[in-house]
């Protein structure tokens, strides 16, 4: 008789169910201040409507939209103490040190 589990019907999306759920968590671990994460239930949707915003009315709308909505994910980030994730990417590419995770917090996890 063979033991070997059967092969999942669908391994591509179980892949990508991981996928979301480790980038979920990853997301909540570097916003765990409530001023950071509220600034950030305002700005994404924001920044959203801003890339949307331009088909519909004067292009300068939707940059606005898009700008604050940055700027309220970036004073989030600057009273958790990380760094906002695009810069993230870019200082990594560039060699440079990254605050992933605000220090207070990392402590307090890894206990």
């Amino acid at each position: 008789m063979d033991n070997t589990p059967p092969k999942p019907r669908f391994p591509l999306a179980r892949r990508s169910l991981r996928f979301a759920k480790s980038a979920r968590l990853n997301w909540l671990e570097r916003h765990q201040h409530q001023f950071n994460f509220a600034l950030h239930l305002l700005g994404i949707p924001l920044a959203i409507v801003g890339l949307i915003l331009p088909f519909f009315v004067e292009w300068y709308w939707g940059a606005a939209a898009l700008v604050l909505g940055y700027l309220f994910q970036w004073a989030g980030h600057l009273v958790e103490g990380n760094d906002v994730g695009e810069f993230i990417l870019i200082k990594r590419a560039l060699g440079l040190p990254t605050v992933a995770v605000a220090p207070r917090y990392a402590v307090k996890n890894a206990e």
